[in-house]
């Protein structure tokens, strides 16, 4: 599940790097794809993005818009047995490491008060 999970990853940044998508609320935003899920079956993989420059939920409602164009490139890049239905979520990983950055940059040094 991890490989076909990391194969698909690669393959999705590609795609999206290169803007092959023709989507208009796409244009403009760069999308890091940080990890993908894959179900037990392969047949189901869950897309963590974390769009630069772009609401979130409008980048995902696009991306679940056009998921069926990048399912047929992402099994024609990869030739895996089956194309699995990709599914967009929001990777919140980077606002996390924001935010615990932001209170690590808040602490006081050691010995101050």
């Amino acid at each position: 599940m991890l490989r076909v999970g990391e194969l698909i990853r690669r393959s999705l940044a590609d795609i999206l790097a290169r803007g092959d998508h023709f989507e208009p609320d796409l244009n403009g935003v760069l999308i890091s794809v940080g990890e993908v899920r894959m179900s037990s079956d392969l047949r189901i993989a869950t897309v963590l993005i974390f769009p630069h420059g772009g609401d979130p939920q409008k980048v995902i409602k696009a991306l679940a818009g056009i998921a069926g164009r990048l399912r047929y490139q992402v099994s024609k890049e990869t030739k895996l047995k089956y194309a699995a239905e990709l599914r967009f979520i929001h990777d919140q990983s980077y606002d996390i490491a924001d935010e615990t950055q932001r209170l690590i940059d808040n602490l006081p040094a050691y010995g101050e008060e």
